[in-house]
């Protein structure tokens, strides 16, 4: 019985993970983008997408809060990025809450 219990709460972790896949994208910042309409600041960038949950079938990212100071340090990397040219390593949060198709950015990680 214990084996047993023990298997089931491996295969609910295990089925948790997959649920809950965060995305992740390495390259250069193509375009990045900035609406007055709503706040609404998203990004595409030049590079293959791993691990994308569900939700995510658009091609961009999405900061989740922009009015958050993480929000602004994010755009600021991401702009910083842009102009330089440098690539960049996007890792995501694994859920689409600030725009139905596009995984929100957990991490924005400068890498030249």
């Amino acid at each position: 019985m214990k084996k047993w219990k023990i298997a089931s709460l491996f295969l609910m972790l295990a089925m948790s993970a997959v649920a809950h896949a965060n995305g992740a994208v390495q390259g250069t910042v193509s375009m990045l983008i900035q609406r007055a309409s709503d706040g609404l600041i998203y990004v595409i960038v030049n590079g293959t997408r791993s691990g994308a949950p569900g939700c995510a079938t658009a091609h961009y990212w999405v900061i989740a809060n922009e009015n958050s100071e993480a929000g602004k340090r994010q755009f600021a990397m991401l702009m910083t990025a842009y102009a330089s040219g440098g690539t960049v390593l996007l890792n995501g949060t694994g859920t689409c809450t600030r725009w139905l198709d596009a995984e929100d950015i957990n991490e924005v990680r400068l890498i030249s």
